[in-house]
């Protein structure tokens, strides 16, 4: 037991140069893409997420397939799986969501309000329509909401990735675990790893983002990335294969090699 927790404090210290590097190219990917408007920014996401899911995957089961030879393919299946999709929701997704909620990076700023209030008012008939669609708006996505004074405002929405782009969330943990079955030592560097899960949390906060990028919420927000990619991909890659290992011997022989 104290072996296990040895070498995962050592690797947790080990990464940590990489993903402060990788929330750094987080904050860059902001800035490159903060007026792109949350449709493009949504298919980003859709590329670094499921991306990083077949990373994930293919560490995952291929650490957890090293460390036991002899298991069957069921039981790589599940590790995969619920290692590649249960961390990168996490860290893709639920972390960034919590941190654009601290944050308030989805309530506008006061010169919108403004703006928006010195706009000329419409007949009663348009207002009322107005009024009917943005309830309509707020029904399907969730992510328009009215303050106590009635100022319309936007709050952060949780995308779940597993669920509202299945279709390519789960072959990807699929394809990483296929590949990790006939190729356990497939080799990517886990620099790499880190880059595409930082910029699939940072698509998700650009998402949920309306409101100015100040010098204090860039801060907050590296934090966030850093928090969002460092924890959950360590233990992906580490923590979580080491749960099902049987033995010390095996863990140390695994990792030798």
């Amino acid at each position: 037991m104290s072996q296990r927790l040895t070498r995962i404090l050592t690797e947790l210290k080990n990464h940590a140069p990489f993903t402060l590097f990788g929330a750094s190219t987080g904050l860059i990917c902001m800035f490159l893409f903060k007026n792109v408007g949350p449709d493009i920014n949504h298919r980003l996401f859709q590329v670094f997420h499921p991306g990083h899911v077949v990373l994930s995957a293919i560490v995952t089961a291929s650490l957890y397939k090293l460390y036991e030879s002899k298991v069957g393919f069921v039981k790589i299946l599940l590790v995969g799986y619920f290692g590649s999709i249960g961390v990168a929701t996490l860290s893709d997704c639920v972390l960034p969501f919590f941190g654009e909620s601290i944050l308030g990076v989805a309530i506008p700023v006061h010169a919108d309000l403004h703006k928006h209030d010195e706009q000329p008012s419409p007949s009663h008939e348009l207002e009322q329509d107005t009024h009917s669609h943005d309830a309509d708006i707020h029904h399907e996505n969730g992510a328009v909401s009215e303050s106590s004074e009635g100022t319309p405002g936007i709050r952060a929405r949780l995308h779940l990735g597993f669920i509202e782009d299945w279709y390519l969330v789960n072959p990807a943990a699929l394809l990483g675990i296929l590949i990790a079955y006939f190729r356990p030592r497939t080799r990517f560097p886990h620099a790499g790893h880190i880059l595409i899960s930082t910029w699939a949390s940072s698509f998700h906060v650009l998402m949920n983002t309306h409101r100015e990028l100040t010098a204090v919420m860039l801060v907050g927000v590296f934090v966030v990335l850093f928090i969002a990619v460092w924890l959950p991909c360590c233990f992906s890659d580490i923590v979580f294969p080491m749960l099902f290992v049987k033995s010390e011997c095996n863990l140390s022989h695994a990792h030798h090699h």
